[in-house]
């Protein structure tokens, strides 16, 4: 994982689009805290491409039944996977 603070954003910038550019994202930090991630392009898109393609994949499913789950079941069900798969 590369974190970097954000003033080298502006002192290295080089150097940061180079490891950007291999697809890795680069976290930045001001003052010890996460601000931001600097990702190329590319990855922005298949990223949101793949958000895309669930949110339809979901509607599919959604519009292919009359069952719906509560806050309490989808966030449930979430923790428990997490749970497990620890």
């Amino acid at each position: 994982m590369n974190i970097r603070p954000v003033t080298d954003l502006r002192n290295k910038f080089s150097e940061i689009e180079q490891m950007v550019s291999e697809g890795e994202p680069v976290y930045l930090t001001k003052n010890g805290y996460g601000t931001m991630v600097v990702l190329s392009i590319d990855e922005y898109s298949n990223m949101i491409s793949m958000i895309d393609a669930k949110l339809a994949e979901s509607e599919m499913i959604a519009n292919a039944t009359s069952k719906r789950y509560s806050h309490d079941e989808v966030f449930g069900r979430i923790r428990e996977f997490i749970d497990n798969g620890r």
